[in-house]
């Protein structure tokens, strides 16, 4: 009987699959390595590339950011370990700017094909993807990028945050969070789901402790 069962990346809320990779800091197996913590796992077409330096630069002068948010970055592309080593080396000569966390040497394309890194009508290297692990092994985030378009590092980290605001206050973010053109840095209150709950969040927003567009549509500050 013919197995037809197909292969394809895992998706958002599932567990990051389990691999030993080889990095320019060793062997590390992930996720364990970074268990309790979050990390970025991102992907990138080739060294010695401008727009990829250029993403490895801004990942870098970011990089305590991310530590704040107790994650930790990981790069990748389909390079032998030794090109990773003397691209880095020629960053820190060249741009004075040295890259402390590890690029995984994906030489054979397993990690590219497990996660959906490659893509046929683009060629053959890895596209820019970023995978966004919490601290229990879960994909919270995932985004492809062409090969021809640079990150925006600022943005991976305000979706890590958000995420993580969501996660502790059981609330949603609204778009441009923090600077949202309807509530600013509020965040959204999830929609009620019966009658009661409803009719409760327009007595709280009378008495000024939420504020309502309508009863589907509250927000709070919460850092008041």
């Amino acid at each position: 009987m013919e197995n037809t069962t197909q292969k394809r990346i895992p998706l958002l809320g599932e567990d990051f699959p389990k691999i030993k990779v080889q990095t320019t800091h060793g062997v590390l197996e992930l996720p364990d390595h970074y268990k309790g913590k979050w990390f970025v796992l991102f992907s990138h077409p080739a060294d010695f590339t401008p727009v990829c330096t250029t993403e490895f630069v801004a990942f870098q002068k970011r990089y305590e950011k991310f530590k704040n948010l107790n994650c930790e970055l990981i790069g990748l592309s389909i390079d032998q370990v030794f090109s990773h080593i003397k691209w880095v080396e020629w960053i820190k000569e060249k741009l004075g700017v040295e890259i402390q966390f590890p690029i995984i040497a994906d030489d054979t394309g397993k990690v590219a094909e497990m996660l959906g890194l490659v893509h046929p009508e683009k060629g053959t290297n890895t596209v820019r993807a970023v995978f966004v692990i919490d601290d229990k092994g879960k994909i919270r985030i995932i985004l492809y990028y062409p090969q021809e378009l640079g990150r925006n590092i600022d943005e991976i980290l305000r979706a890590i945050e958000g995420i993580q605001i969501s996660d502790k206050y059981s609330v949603a973010i609204p778009a441009n969070w923090p600077n949202n053109e309807i509530v600013g840095e509020n965040v959204i209150i999830p929609p009620a789901k019966d009658e009661k709950t409803a009719k409760e969040r327009l007595e709280k927003a009378k008495r000024k402790e939420i504020e309502c567009f309508d009863w589907w549509f509250c927000h709070k500050n919460i850092k008041k």
